[in-house]
């Protein structure tokens, strides 16, 4: 009877077009009701607990971190600076779109808002040059992902604050799988390149090493950005969300003295934040309700009991909600996708003996694939306005499935070799 009204309520609330906070919040409003004996006063102390947490206010911060530097210039500064690095590489300015990606992710903390800056500044050039489009667009999106994994991230930041886990070692649980995924991006683009030399323009090599590395060095306020959210954090001089101030701080600084950055772009800034964390918080609102509800009545627990009972073992049920994951991911966006299911997948999993901070990287890897998976895949989305559609929604997803492989390959070694998310944290933390 509960599992028949959840899903019907669900189905018919997000059927009638209303946000998904409210479809969720509706629900969880409804079963407290009905099922837990006129216990909806509950959803409000609950509400409240999680919105008068000082975590949780990191997420504006970062939100309005990654909007100042979308709209600083900056992207284009650090692309320029970091492109005759890979100059001699097969491949080359399709490596720069990972290795910037990775550098962006590093400080704004959002996949949309990394594929996003960088691809409105790498579409042009290398169309321009002559690379083949659906290649660009592939690696853009795959790239852009990485906002999400790269430390500071607002899907740590969500998880941390949600499950009550540390958003410190969760930030630095993401380097080490971050930095291992961008190499396999680039890996496979090099492979791919060096058996179809067409997929990118032959281009004469006019500088030396030194003014490469000259060059590279140039990109140094952003380094010090990088220093300033996550050194503060790992040297333990501030915690996530005090860092996420300082970051916000020193954006604005360099946005305006080494950017293209005023006013009106400040306050565009505020304002585009305002919009994208009253979404976000909308579903918080929703998922903290509908998490209240079936904690009350034991879901978890029950859903725990069941897994032990079918004889899948631990790996057999962390396969079952992969899958899951990757079906939901075609309908919702990542974000959302991670604060729905958390209520449930956080104290099953953490139940069957998994990590906490392992699986806040697992669940960042899945979300991510939701990212480039149509019909919802936003980086998708995104970067098929971003070329006018030459590249069409179904040939960027198309480009893209390489790289949503290498996140599945990804899972896989994170599950077979767990300590290479959890090094860090157990080193520094």
């Amino acid at each position: 009877m509960f599992w028949t009204t959840l899903l019907s309520l669900l189905t018919a609330t997000a059927a009638s077009g209303a946000a998904l906070g409210a479809a969720l919040g509706l629900t969880g409003l409804f079963i407290l009701h009905f099922f837990a004996g006129g216990a909806t006063s509950l959803a409000l102390d609950a509400v409240w607990n999680t919105f008068n947490s000082f975590t949780l206010s990191a997420i504006p911060l970062f939100i309005l971190l990654g909007e100042i530097l979308l709209r600083s210039g900056l992207s284009e500064r650090v692309y320029t600076a970091i492109t005759p690095v890979f100059t001699r590489v097969p491949g080359g300015l399709l490596h720069t779109n990972i290795a910037v990606c990775t550098i962006f992710g590093a400080v704004s903390g959002s996949s949309l808002s990394t594929a996003a800056a960088i691809g409105s500044v790498a579409y042009p050039e290398m169309r321009r040059r002559g690379y083949n489009r659906d290649m660009i667009v592939g690696s853009l999106a795959g790239g852009g992902t990485l906002g999400l994994l790269i430390p500071p991230s607002l899907s740590f930041l969500i998880f941390g604050a949600l499950t009550e886990t540390s958003i410190g070692r969760l930030f630095i649980a993401g380097i080490i799988p971050g930095l291992m995924v961008a190499l396999m991006f680039m890996v496979y683009i090099l492979i791919c390149c060096l058996r179809n030399p067409s997929l990118y323009p032959r281009e004469p090599i006019s500088m030396s090493m030194l003014k490469v590395l000259t060059n590279g060095l140039s990109i140094w306020p952003i380094l010090v950005l990088i220093f300033a959210i996550m050194g503060s954090i790992i040297l333990g001089w501030a915690t996530p969300t005090e860092a996420a101030a300082v970051g916000v701080a020193v954006a604005i600084l360099i946005a305006f003295l080494w950017g293209d950055f005023n006013s009106q772009k400040l306050l565009e800034s505020f304002y585009r934040s305002v919009q994208l964390y009253a979404a976000i918080g909308l579903v918080i609102v929703g998922a903290t309700i509908l998490a209240q509800s079936v904690a009350i009545l034991g879901v978890p627990q029950a859903i725990l009991e069941s897994a032990a009972a079918t004889g899948l073992g631990k790996y057999g049920v962390l396969a079952l909600i992969v899958l899951t994951y990757l079906l939901l991911g075609c309908i919702f966006d990542g974000l959302s996708l991670m604060i729905m299911t958390l209520p449930i997948v956080f104290p099953l999993l953490t139940g069957l003996g998994f990590d906490p901070i392992w699986l806040g990287v697992m669940v960042t890897i899945m979300i991510e694939i939701g990212q480039v998976t149509p019909p919802v895949g936003l980086n998708l989305s995104v970067l098929a306005s971003l070329t006018n559609n030459e590249v069409t929604l179904g040939r960027a997803a198309l480009a893209t499935i390489p790289y949503w492989l290498i996140f599945l390959l990804a899972l896989v070694i994170l599950t077979m070799f767990p300590q290479i998310a959890l090094v860090l944290p157990n080193k520094f933390f």
